[in-house]
């Protein structure tokens, strides 16, 4: 590669379009400028076209699309519908309703990937709201924070995790032995800090009782919570978590009841198709040395001390993503003095940095846009909770994690 200066271009333009949201003048959205970053590093020469293959984390994508099939069968059983009405009937005051939310968005959120859990109880957050005559912003808040906390407890709760345990061969159950209680005080603060943000509208009473339906598909609901328990046996039991993933996803396909194809459609494609496309940019940007001099910059290589690693990672994380950042830590954690203890302290760090801003992650994007008509959410009233959250869950959980 002749011109350096043509990888930065390719790297620096497809990041800020992945953490934009797409490109001023152009209809490109993140997906679309992964592709376009990737198919532009092979054109240049940056990667080669097999190096590119190669790049491609193939463990990573069948992992992340085996459990979209079990998670697509339990949202079309109508199983996450259940457990948000289930607390929304229980719940008798605000206060109740934010903690069971924040509980059952954390818990599902570390059991399947938390983008998912966002994109099915949002709607329901909205019709719950209504229904009891409150304001939705604190409780969507909450679906957002929670999720990403809650997912930070186990490889399968969110893409950067899944990474992470691809790439760093930690077993299922010492993941989650490490990173469970860091979770569950992170639950915990963000309970308090949006109880304190919105105690006002929080002190009044709900003006209505709410009685949400919910239809089930038993059998299917059954059959796909049999193959999770299942598969979450096998995870702690030490088995690949991408066969496992894929081999639970492709027998819950076997059916009479239910065709493929729709549950196919549950599958975020483009999602995969984003993974695919920033592991190539990524790959051009070690190829060229832009990584190494980003690094440099940011002095990861002196970043020793967990703090001090959580700090860059949160910081990269808020720059270009979450996930295009644990990317970009892939090669350089395995050279740092305790790779295991790294490989844990980007993955806490990664999520948590996730709630900072709405545009932080990928699952405060989806409640954003699932509320937009209804209960818009700004940017400034995130922060109101986001700021304090993210800072005080960091610190508390690097805390717990060492």
């Amino acid at each position: 590669m002749d011109f350096p200066w043509l990888a930065a271009a390719i790297f620096a333009l497809t990041y800020v379009a992945v953490a934009l949201g797409g490109l001023p003048g152009l209809r490109l959205d993140r997906t679309g400028a992964a592709i376009v970053g990737a198919a532009a590093m092979v054109a240049a020469g940056v990667v080669r076209r097999e190096q590119a293959y190669h790049a491609i984390d193939l463990a990573t994508l069948v992992l992340l699309f085996g459990m979209m099939l079990v998670v697509g069968q339990l949202r079309l059983s109508g199983f996450f519908r259940l457990a948000g009405v289930a607390v929304a009937r229980r719940a008798r005051t605000p206060h109740q309703l934010l903690l069971g939310l924040i509980l059952v968005s954390g818990l599902l959120s570390a059991l399947f990937v938390n983008d998912t859990i966002c994109l099915a109880l949002t709607p329901l957050v909205l019709e719950v709201a209504r229904a009891l005559g409150v304001r939705a912003t604190p409780y969507l808040i909450a679906l957002a924070t929670a999720s990403n906390i809650g997912s930070v407890a186990t490889p399968t709760g969110n893409p950067q995790n899944m990474l992470i345990a691809a790439r760093s061969g930690i077993a299922y159950a010492d993941f989650v032995a490490s990173l469970l209680p860091a979770a569950l005080v992170g639950l915990g603060l963000a309970f308090a800090v949006i109880s304190f943000v919105y105690r006002a509208e929080l002190r009044e009473p709900f003006l209505r009782a709410a009685h949400p339906r919910v239809r089930v598909h038993g059998f299917l609901m059954a059959k796909a919570l049999g193959a999770s328990l299942a598969m979450l046996g096998f995870f702690f039991a030490g088995a690949n978590v991408s066969v496992v993933a894929i081999t639970a996803g492709a027998a819950l396909l076997l059916t009479r009841r239910v065709k493929s194809g729709k549950v196919l459609r549950e599958v975020d494609w483009n999602l995969l198709a984003l993974f695919a496309g920033l592991f190539v940019v990524t790959e051009g940007a070690l190829a060229s040395g832009l990584s190494e001099r980003m690094f440099a910059l940011l002095h990861a290589r002196e970043a020793a001390t967990p703090a001090a690693l959580g700090l860059v990672a949160a910081a990269l994380s808020n720059l270009v993503s979450n996930v295009p950042a644990v990317m970009l830590f892939v090669p350089l954690v395995p050279q740092l003095p305790d790779p295991g203890e790294a490989w844990r302290v980007l993955a806490l760090a990664s999520t948590f940095a996730g709630n900072l801003t709405l545009l932080g992650s990928i699952a405060n994007l989806i409640v954003a846009e699932g509320a937009r008509r209804e209960c818009p959410l700004t940017f400034a009233e995130y922060l109101k909770v986001g700021v304090p959250l993210t800072l005080s869950s960091l610190c508390a959980g690097l805390l717990v994690l060492r």
